[in-house]
């Protein structure tokens, strides 16, 4: 009996150190990862450099994790556990990490294709030899330049190379009144600062987008905007003189410098008209030429004031049409002058010949000094 117990704790022993040896052995030949290496083959650009490399270093990070899953879990699970278990969740993080890589990039330069589905896919080193690990730099492309000469909008170039806008000028050949002044140079200094930014825009965007991000995105814009501008320069010196026609049709749409030149920046320089000028700010505004009234009878003394404070009127009104033709400059159409000065002047002075006509009339016969025929007057230039 005795025999046989011992025999069997050596049994026992033997089998305990068998199992021992196999698990020890097995733990030799624990595969390891081994997957494709990720190439950013495009220059990254500078705002997408730490994120890049974030994530290139989280792919390494991944196969890590991958290795140490498959040690502390040898043995586990059935034929398929493995690829069920570790080498497909780690394809798909593989696959959203390139997937962040190519879209870093993308948001400053042409999102390049990495082939993410290609390479998220990982095999075994079955002998358990070292994974090879992931490149964690990538070649920069300075700030915003991608350095993909202009990748994806075919007009764009790197750095030094980036187009710029190329806008025609806007020439102001009117007078401007003195009080449109200050809004009109205002407006054409608006359209250098629109250059100015179109061209920022044109840097910080260089590559994003497809073929046509320049024109839908910056020169179209950069048209409506010069359109109303120009606009907005016509109605300013509108409401003081004759609205011009500037074009603002056909000089809104600018096109692009490709080779980065210097834009050609808006003249702001103006010809003023000032107050008392005409239209065209080369001489004094018109005046009203007015026939003289002349009162060719005897004015009884009981009139002589009330005649005279209405003669006196007559040069006031003279003196008033004056100045509304100083003021108004260039206002209105074609028939302003008429309807809304030499108009109301005559229907004026009509009343006040009348009134002379009439005090005389109270005291004497009243004459007739021709209302009618003196009431117009016309212009003097």
């Amino acid at each position: 009996m005795r025999r046989w117990q011992i025999g069997a704790v050596a049994g026992v022993a033997v089998a305990i150190a068998g199992v021992g040896l196999g698990v020890a052995s097995a733990d030799e030949a624990v595969p390891t990862v081994n997957c494709p290496q990720v190439k950013v083959a495009v220059a990254v650009p500078a705002q997408a450099q730490a994120e890049v490399q974030s994530n290139l270093q989280l792919l390494n990070t991944q196969i890590n994790e991958a290795n140490n899953r498959l040690k502390t879990s040898a043995g586990q699970g059935g034929p398929n556990f493995i690829q069920n278990a570790i080498l497909g969740p780690l394809a798909d993080k593989r696959f959203a990490t390139i997937n962040r890589i190519e879209t870093a990039i993308g948001r400053n330069a042409a999102k390049p294709d990495l082939n993410a589905e290609g390479l998220k896919t990982c095999t075994l080193n079955q002998g358990g030899g070292a994974s090879a690990t992931q490149p964690t730099s990538a070649a920069g492309g300075g700030n915003g330049a991608g350095g993909n000469s202009g990748a994806g909008t075919g007009e764009g170039s790197a750095a030094a190379g980036v187009p710029t806008v190329n806008c025609p000028q806007v020439n102001v050949n009117v007078a401007v009144p003195q009080e449109a002044q200050a809004e009109v140079v205002r407006n054409l200094e608006l359209l250098n600062t629109q250059i100015d930014e179109a061209n920022k825009r044109l840097v910080d965007t260089v590559g994003q987008g497809g073929g046509n991000f320049i024109r839908n995105a910056i020169l179209g814009p950069l048209a409506d905007k010069r359109f109303a501008t120009i606009n907005r320069i016509e109605t300013a010196i509108g409401r003081r003189a004759p609205k011009p026609d500037l074009n603002a049709e056909g000089l809104k749409t600018c096109s692009l410098n490709a080779n980065g030149a210097a834009s050609a920046k808006q003249g702001t320089g103006v010809t003023v008209r000032q107050a008392g000028q005409n239209a065209a700010g080369t001489g004094p505004a018109p005046t009203v030429n007015c026939p003289a009234v002349t009162v060719n009878v005897a004015i009884p003394a009981q009139a002589q004031a009330e005649v005279q404070r209405n003669l006196d009127l007559l040069n006031t009104q003279i003196a008033e049409a004056d100045k509304r033709l100083s003021t108004t400059v260039g206002q209105g159409g074609a028939n302003f002058i008429r309807n809304a000065i030499l108009g109301p002047l005559a229907d004026k002075r009509f009343a006040t010949i009348n009134r002379i006509e009439t005090a005389i009339g109270r005291n004497a016969a009243k004459p007739d000094l021709n209302a009618e025929g003196l009431k117009t007057c016309s212009l003097n230039g």
